[in-house]
């Protein structure tokens, strides 16, 4: 595969940027407790509980009042965003979100989220006056969420200008997507879309009145896709397609297979910092926060089966064995089993443990890895959760039939019930579990967002004719500029190559520091 340079590397220090908590809890009232406590020796039938306890809640405050992305990003009422009229505050009103008066709270969430994405910020401060992204329309389709906020803000920071719309119906923050449309960004996401709203918000990112994208920022490949099938014209005049995701970059290589790939696209999730970051710690650390929200539940002692020893899997099973579950896993590539035979975890045929285990893990990227056939033999109460990017790793659509009950526990929380009595409780309705339960940590999705608009930025100013027609994957050059943009946090300080040391090398003092075929 061809590998292209980078035409320009820039330097710059990132500033540490920290911040301090406010202490917000209660403290009893001197005379409450006093009141209490001269009631109680006077063993009063009466006796009233004084204003506030620690850790008490007020009558009126609900669940809802201490936030976060997975539960106040629901549907506030039955009404489709698609039939209201909304405006913001200074009368911009190209977007759809499920209520734009929620702008407030979610750029909260975004400020949040910058303190943490040290790259992104850094891009932007450094770049802002030079506007390399001058002219490029861009069509987004990404999770919408505070961290990618940052990343859709800084393209805009960066002369581009911007539709966006979520590639997953369940990962929107309600809040942070009417934050971004409240500042003037042409957003078309709300969480718990049918497929139709899915489909007609990429619609309006990809063809509307006076837009046409010149380049795609795309996550799972759904806008590509769409652009092609239906305006083929403006996917042929495009400067370049960025992908983020395995089924993104394995449907791009199907239209290169097939000669119908027209226009160049750079491969974010095989590049360093993708994979070797974002894909192994994001994963480390969200599939137990997603699993305790969803499901209350305690790792130790459970019999859990992961799906697949890439980096997601290793992931998920250097967490779930930490906290003391009994792991095992499924693989069909040799050099990944034998990883994690050396991990010290079993690696098994689904069938020999489907009927043991509580809780099955799909992390492949592939479609109709756990059956119906596989779900029928579970035992009662096994959790069923996906952590791969594709909603087809569950035959979620074997388990719509007219046998089985579905009872909604919680959001995205469902029991599937055999005639039996038997039930086994579904995640997500199969799509990633971590994107719908639990945010994601902002200082490893800034390792990814900066590469991608690293990579926007190299496609939309690379000469006419210097990327063909195909897919490329990152420059060296580029990973390594992310990384070093990320070590601030860190206090890190890397040692000087030598002018002796580099020619003893073959390399050079600035780098790339690894060849292209170096596995890290």
């Amino acid at each position: 595969m061809a590998t292209a340079k980078p035409k320009k590397q820039a330097h710059f220090n990132v500033e540490e940027q920290k911040y301090e908590r406010e202490d917000t809890s209660e403290k009893l009232q001197e005379e409450d407790l006093l009141e209490f406590k001269t009631k109680q020796r006077r063993r009063s039938s009466v006796a009233k509980l004084p204003k506030a306890l620690p850790g008490m809640r007020k009558a009126s405050t609900g669940s809802a009042d201490s936030y976060s992305p997975c539960s106040s990003s629901g549907e506030e009422d039955d009404v489709s965003p698609r039939e209201k009229k909304q405006q913001s505050p200074n009368g911009f009103a190209d977007f759809c979100v499920r209520n734009i008066g929620q702008a407030a709270a979610g750029r909260k969430e975004i400020v949040l989220a910058e303190q943490e994405m040290y790259g992104v910020m850094a891009l932007r401060k450094r770049s802002a006056k030079e506007k390399p992204l001058q002219g490029a329309h861009i069509a987004c389709c990404t999770h919408v969420t505070a961290q990618t906020a940052v990343l859709i803000e800084t393209l805009t920071a960066l002369g581009a200008k911007v539709r966006w719309s979520n590639c997953n119906i369940y990962s929107t923050q309600n809040e942070v997507a009417a934050a971004v449309a409240a500042a003037g960004t042409s957003v078309f996401a709300w969480k718990g879309q049918t497929e139709q709203d899915f489909w007609w918000c990429i619609e309006k990112c990809l063809a509307d009145d006076n837009w046409q994208p010149n380049m795609v920022l795309d996550d799972g490949g759904d806008a590509s896709a769409l652009l092609l099938k239906k305006h083929a014209a403006i996917f042929n005049r495009l400067k370049g397609i960025v992908e983020e995701s395995v089924l993104g970059v394995h449907r791009l290589y199907q239209l290169a297979k097939s000669q119908k790939l027209t226009v160049p696209a750079l491969n974010i999730t095989d590049s360093v910092t993708k994979s070797k970051f974002d894909t192994i710690y994001n994963c480390r650390e969200t599939v137990l926060d997603a699993l305790k929200r969803a499901t209350d539940i305690i790792f130790g002692g459970m019999k859990v089966v992961v799906c697949g020893y890439g980096e997601v899997g290793r992931g998920c099973c250097q967490s779930l064995k930490a906290m003391g579950a009994v792991v095992v896993v499924t693989e069909i590539d040799p050099i990944c089993a034998l990883q994690a035979c050396m991990e010290g975890f079993e690696v098994v045929q689904l069938n020999e443990v489907i009927q043991k285990v509580d809780m099955v893990i799909t992390c492949t990227g592939n479609k109709k890895v756990l059956l119906r056939e596989h779900m029928d033999q579970m035992k009662c109460g096994c959790i069923v959760c996906n952590m791969g990017h594709p909603h087809m790793e569950i035959d979620v659509s074997s388990l719509k039939s007219p046998d089985l009950t579905w009872q909604n526990i919680r959001p995205q929380v469902d029991h599937v019930v055999w005639p039996n009595g038997k039930r086994i409780v579904l995640l997500a309705e199969g799509r990633p579990a971590n994107l719908g339960h639990c945010s994601t940590p902002s200082f490893v999705v800034s390792v990814t967002v900066t590469t991608q608009a690293l990579a926007l930025i190299e496609l939309f100013n690379a000469p006419d004719g210097f990327y063909k027609n195909d897919i490329y994957l990152l420059p060296k050059k580029i990973d390594e500029y992310v990384a070093s943009l990320h070590l601030s946090k860190f206090d890190a300080h890397l040692t000087p190559l030598s002018e002796e040391q580099a020619k003893y090398l073959g390399l050079s003092t600035t780098g790339p520091f690894k060849t292209d075929f170096y596995r890290y």
